[in-house]
């Protein structure tokens, strides 16, 4: 074998490991709301555990559904209950659930707990070269999200109410016939235009 070709062949066998580690340099961005649960089912597993009438605040200490162990809850007053289940005049007393009844009827004496975490991941695929000259960028979006609402009159809880995303997948892909010089292309045209 001759040993200009050496180099050659080094090249080609370290061209899949090149390529491979590029794509590792691809970013990825994780945001969450700090809480304890690791994902939907486990925050509704909590919420399942409440009983109206029945679950005291020192309960929802234990559970984890109170303001000093869980920092991204929301106290809930008067005001915001009614602007919460009763956003418009349209809808009358004798619509809402029992619990919220019962809670605009006491007026102060009820108040209410408002839960809200999530969780979001941002992970982009493809190409580097691609990505990086910004001539095709694939993202993948997951994770999920929950929310809740309990409403307490007396230290007593008298309503509860869930939802959320138990999954969150999207895909957002972006193609840029000009690649870098996509977004200051369109600048100069925008600018070449004259204003009316």
């Amino acid at each position: 074998m001759h040993f200009h070709y050496i180099p050659t062949l080094l090249a080609i066998i370290s061209l899949p490991v090149f390529l491979a580690g590029c794509a590792s340099l691809l970013p990825h961005a994780h945001t969450s709301t700090v809480g304890p649960w690791q994902n939907y089912y486990e925050a509704q597993q909590a919420f399942d555990k409440i009983v109206p009438y029945q679950t005291t605040l020192e309960d929802l200490k234990t559970l984890k559904l109170d303001p000093q162990s869980n920092p991204n809850i929301t106290i809930l007053n008067y005001s915001d209950v009614i602007r919460r289940f009763i956003p418009s005049p349209s809808v009358s007393a004798e619509e809402l659930a029992p619990g919220v009844r019962a809670c605009i009827l006491a007026k102060a004496a009820c108040n209410g707990y408002e839960i809200v975490q999530s969780s979001n991941s941002r992970k982009r695929h493809g190409n580097f070269w691609a990505d990086f000259t910004n001539f095709k960028r694939k993202v993948e979006i997951t994770g999920w999200s929950f929310n809740g609402v309990i409403l307490v009159k007396d230290n007593v809880v008298i309503y509860t109410l869930t939802g959320g995303q138990p999954a969150i997948y999207a895909l957002e892909e972006n193609k840029n016939p000009l690649g870098p010089f996509q977004g200051s292309g369109e600048s100069a045209l925008r600018n070449s235009v004259p204003l009316p």
